[in-house]
């Protein structure tokens, strides 16, 4: 769907029972609940117009480690892998297989549009996402918003937009950026780093944030482990104004370092820490617009070639894994310069 025919937040059609700026129905055709979201926007004029960023034939995994925290970690296990000759197999013959068990939101993910609910038991588009219907053994009877759905449609593929938040502040501050301090990075500063960048959005583009949490994560320390108990995650400031700016630029989608790509622990509206399950760009993206956040990306390369080039725009694919009902997967993702 071309992008500029969508109406802008403030004149999205009333939704009953959700707040100003829900998109639901807006990506219908023929009558079908829409699963892709803010996909929809990467249309092949807009797919084309992305190949036009790669001229220098270099390409870069913004892919972490599947088991890239090193140390225990709360509510999600690591991964597991296990290695197999092919005789355990039962093969009359020699080599090896493998089997990896993994959670797919510990490491590099994209969430899908069934990762938040809504109090009714909704997420996107009204889908009501049910165990049973997860489960599903069939991407073809899987009526859900999830990930193999992307697949349908050639995966991910557009234009990738890095504000190097972290670079930004260093340079022009002569201070470290600590990820673990709970900045919130605001839409007027995002817009400074495009312009320090010298970088122009457009429609359907996939917009990157980096904070340098990741790098945190791979070399642990002592005074680490203290902030971390603080549970202040620096990211994008989740507010209504955020989730509006966001929509009327029409990204496709967001991704970027950070824990939730938007700072924690959330903002009330008086300004005071809200509670985890109060993510405004969570409920906002996934849930409202139909939009897919990509956390815990692994950006450093990525920062470092852009600043030695000069360039912060990209072309950017992501195949996720393709299995029915995935509420996440790893990004798969790569960008091309």
């Amino acid at each position: 769907m071309d992008p500029s025919s969508v109406p802008d937040f403030d004149n999205l059609p009333k939704v009953d029972g959700q707040p100003q700026g829900c998109a639901w129905g807006v990506f219908d055709k023929d009558g079908k609940k829409d699963v892709l979201g803010t996909l929809n926007f990467l249309t092949p004029p807009i797919v084309a117009a992305a190949a036009s960023e790669v001229k220098d034939g270099v390409s870069i995994s913004l892919n972490w480690p599947l088991n890239g925290i090193k140390f225990p970690f709360p509510f999600r296990k690591a991964p597991v892998h296990r290695a197999a000759t092919l005789r355990e197999a039962g093969m009359d013959m020699d080599g090896w297989d493998d089997e990896l068990e993994i959670n797919t939101q510990f490491s590099s993910q994209w969430d899908s549009l069934c990762h938040v609910t809504h109090k009714s038991g909704c997420t996107y588009n009204g889908h009501k996402p049910t165990k049973e219907g997860l489960e599903c053994q069939s991407t073809a009877d899987n009526m859900l918003p999830t990930i193999d759905r992307w697949h349908n449609r050639g995966c991910v593929v557009g234009r990738g937009v890095l504000i190097d938040f972290k670079t930004y502040i260093e340079e022009t501050t002569g201070a470290a950026f600590d990820a673990l301090d709970g900045h919130r990075i605001t839409v007027e500063e995002i817009e400074k780093v495009a312009k320090f960048q010298g970088v122009e959005f457009k429609h359907g583009d996939i917009l990157i944030v980096r904070t340098g949490y990741t790098e945190i994560l791979e070399a642990p320390t002592d005074d680490m482990f203290a902030k971390f108990s603080k549970s202040t995650l620096a990211g994008v400031h989740g507010t209504v104004d955020t989730a509006r700016w966001i929509w009327n630029k029409r990204f496709a989608a967001v991704a970027g370092d950070a824990h939730a790509f938007e700072a924690i622990p959330p903002a009330a509206p008086d300004g005071t820490a809200g509670l985890d399950n109060e993510l405004v760009l969570h409920n906002y993206f996934l849930t409202m617009f139909g939009l897919p956040i990509g956390e815990l990306w692994d950006l450093k390369e990525l920062g470092a070639y852009a600043k030695k080039t000069g360039r912060y725009s990209f072309m950017l694919t992501s195949a996720p894994l393709n299995h029915p009902g995935l509420v996440a997967s790893p990004p798969n993702a790569v960008a091309i310069f």
